[in-house]
C-alpha cells in the first residue's frame, strides 16, 4: 500500500478526482487506464507530426537532388516557339572594323580596287566620293551599295573619273561619285559592284566605312598636317628623326605616313612618335592586288601602278584630314618647306592669305641638294716656284 500511496501521490498533482477514487472497485485500473489514454493520445499526435515532417524532408531532398534528365524530359514536351528569319540589318553591311586604317578591297568582276570612301559636302547634291584604283583600259561601270539606317540601297549605274596623273602606268587613281538616295540622308558603309553583277552576291566584307560624315570649318583637331607617301624599304633613321623634329619646330602637329615596309630601327622611331601623338601610320601594301612600280616611268621601273601607289595615298590623306586639320601639306620625308622671312608655318600662312586669299592651294619652289652626285676633283695645278 505505501507503494500504492506513493505512486498515487506521484500522480495526485495531475488530477484530484482520480486520487479520491482509488479505493473504488477497479479504481486503480481506471486511474492507470486514464493516464495511459492521455499518453497514447500524445504519442499519436507526435507520430503524425513526425510522419509529416519525414515526408516533407523526403520531398525536399528529392527536389534538390533530382536527376537532370527530369528537366530534359519536361522540356521535350514543351511546345517549341516558331522562329522566323529576320532580314539582314543595315548595320551589318560593313563588318569591317571602323577606324583610321585603309582596307583595300577588290570589286568583283572588275579590275578595280576600292581604297576609301568620304562623304562629299561641297557638291550640289549629296554624294559619297569613292577613291579607287582602276585599270585604265577597262571601261567598267558600277552600282553603289549604300548601308542606310533602314535598308540596303542600290544606286543606278555610275562610272569612274580617272585622274590624269597616272604617268603612263596601266592603273591609275579614280573617283567614283555615288549620289545618295533621296530617302537615305546618311550611310555608314558603302560598296561598289559591277553593273553586271547581282547585288545579293556581294560579300559583306567588301563594304568600307564612309568617313567625313560631319563638316567642320573651325576648331580643328590639328593646325598643320603633313602627308608623307610612301615609305618603302626605309632604313634612314637619322633622316626620319631630323625631319620629324624640324616639322615640329615649323609648327606641324600631325604627320601621316603611308608605310609599306621599313627596318626595325625605323619602326621603333615610328612607334615612339605615334605614342607621342605626332605620327599616324597607315599600312599601305598593294602586293595582294598589283605589282607597284618603284619609280616614275614605266619604261625604267616596270609595274602596274606608279611609285608604290603614291597618288591614291595622297588623295586619301587630303580627304582624311579635310575636316580634321586647318592646313594639309603634301611632301616627301626628305623635303621641307622653309620660310625665308618668318620662322614657322604659323607665321607664314597669314602672310600668304593676305596676299593671295584664303582657301587656296600653295606650291613652293623646290631646291634640290643631291646626295648621289659628286663634284669632280679639281685639275692638278702646278704651284708657282
Amino acid at each position: 500500500m505505501p507503494h500504492q500511496i506513493h505512486e498515487n501521490k506521484g500522480f495526485s498533482t495531475l488530477t484530484r478526482d482520480t486520487y479520491l477514487s482509488r479505493n473504488q472497485q477497479k479504481g486503480e485500473n481506471i486511474f492507470v487506464m486514464g493516464v495511459n489514454h492521455r499518453h497514447l493520445k500524445k504519442l499519436r499526435q507526435l507520430m503524425v507530426i513526425s510522419f509529416a515532417m519525414t515526408v516533407l524532408c523526403l520531398v525536399t531532398l528529392m527536389w534538390f537532388y533530382r536527376p537532370k534528365r527530369t528537366l530534359v524530359v519536361s522540356e521535350q514536351h514543351l511546345p517549341q516557339p516558331q522562329i522566323t528569319a529576320q532580314p539582314t540589318s543595315p548595320q551589318q553591311c560593313g563588318r569591317r572594323p571602323t577606324g583610321d586604317k585603309v582596307s583595300l578591297t577588290a570589286v568583283k568582276e572588275t579590275k578595280t580596287i576600292l581604297v576609301s570612301a568620304y562623304q562629299e559636302h561641297r557638291t550640289r547634291r549629296k554624294e559619297v566620293r569613292v577613291i579607287a584604283v582602276v585599270l585604265r583600259a577597262e571601261e567598267a561601270t558600277y552600282r553603289c551599295l549604300f548601308c542606310c539606317p533602314d535598308k540596303l540601297h542600290i544606286s543606278e549605274v555610275v562610272s569612274s573619273s580617272i585622274h590624269p596623273d597616272h604617268f603612263g602606268f596601266a592603273y591609275g587613281t579614280a573617283d567614283v561619285m555615288c549620289p545618295l538616295p533621296s530617302d537615305c540622308e546618311t550611310t555608314s558603309h558603302i560598296s561598289l559592284i559591277s553593273s553586271a553583277a547581282k547585288p545579293e552576291e556581294t560579300r559583306l566584307d567588301s563594304f568600307v566605312e564612309v568617313k567625313n560624315q560631319q563638316t567642320k570649318s573651325d576648331s580643328f583637331s590639328y593646325s598643320f598636317t603633313v602627308c608623307v607617301s610612301t615609305m618603302f624599304d626605309f632604313t634612314n633613321v637619322l633622316q626620319l628623326v631630323q625631319t620629324l623634329e624640324m616639322l615640329q619646330l615649323l609648327g606641324v602637329d600631325r604627320v601621316v605616313i603611308y608605310k609599306t615596309n621599313c627596318n626595325k630601327e625605323t619602326q621603333r622611331v615610328l612607334d615612339y612618335y605615334s605614342e607621342k601623338g605626332l605620327v599616324e601610320v597607315i599600312p599601305w601594301s598593294w602586293s595582294r592586288f598589283l605589282k607597284v612600280s618603284e619609280g616614275w616611268l614605266p619604261s625604267e621601273d616596270p609595274g602596274d601602278l606608279h611609285y608604290h601607289g603614291q597618288i591614291p595615298a595622297l588623295n586619301d590623306c587630303v580627304y582624311r584630314y579635310m575636316y580634321r586639320s586647318r592646313y594639309v601639306a603634301l611632301h616627301d620625308i626628305d623635303e621641307l618647306i622653309l620660310p625665308q622671312a618668318v620662322n614657322s608655318w604659323s607665321e607664314l600662312m597669314p602672310l600668304l592669305e593676305r596676299t593671295y586669299g584664303a582657301d587656296r592651294c600653295y606650291m613652293f619652289k623646290n631646291n634640290v641638294f643631291p646626295t648621289t652626285v659628286k663634284k669632280p676633283p679639281p685639275a692638278s695645278q702646278t704651284l708657282p716656284r
